[in-house]
């Protein structure tokens, strides 16, 4: 794989990693398994046996959690302490067998990337969860799966395509973010300030 292709490869795995870590996983070591991708050298444990049959089982479990709202965003919270570390390292796995400045420099890339594309996405769904009704929430979950297969299609098949979509969604990210974190603020003031103003009566 050339330089073009390494840099897709990491960058797509981490961003799928912010979205579906245990289907990213699966699905890659699946992939390698069948013989329908090339994983690279520091990312072949994926098509193993054991972890095929881990990253499946929880794979699973993922696709269920995301569909319960309030839930979705509890599984989000535990997962920020997982998936930002495990998609920096996929990231750093693709570049494992090259030197020392290069796997440095992508695993910065994948920690950036994994660490916007989480907290975008569980920022997002948090607010989604401030509505009643459970089809918003339904509707995030589908396309965040669509993004997921898309961006590892990418990611193996467009290298180029895939890095452009990423420069534009990280500048999105970086705009999206302070909005996010404004919308909960007020949410969480709104949902305080009648406990408050009970309370002082």
């Amino acid at each position: 794989m050339n330089l073009l292709s390494n840099l897709a490869l990491a960058g797509g795995l981490a961003w799928a990693s912010g979205i579906r870590l245990y289907a990213t996983l699966f699905i890659a070591g699946l992939l390698g398994r069948l013989g329908y991708v090339s994983l690279p050298p520091g990312l072949s444990v994926l098509s193993h046996d054991w972890v095929l049959v881990t990253s499946g089982v929880l794979m699973v479990g993922e696709f269920l959690a995301d569909k319960f709202p309030l839930f979705d965003s509890v599984w989000d919270a535990i997962h920020t302490f997982i998936r930002i570390p495990v998609g920096t390292l996929l990231a750093w796995g693709v570049f494992k067998n090259a030197g020392v400045d290069e796997q440095i420099a992508a695993a910065l890339l994948g920690g950036a990337v994994v660490t916007g594309t989480h907290l975008a996405k569980s920022g997002t769904r948090a607010l989604i969860n401030t509505s009643p009704e459970p089809f918003s929430n339904w509707g995030a979950s589908a396309g965040e799966d669509l993004s997921l297969l898309g961006i590892l299609y990418l990611a193996w098949r467009h290298p180029l395509v895939l890095l452009v979509l990423l420069a534009l969604f990280m500048l999105l990210v970086g705009w999206l973010l302070p909005k996010i974190v404004r919308g909960l603020r007020a949410f969480s003031a709104r949902w305080r300030k009648p406990r408050g103003v009970q309370g002082s009566l």
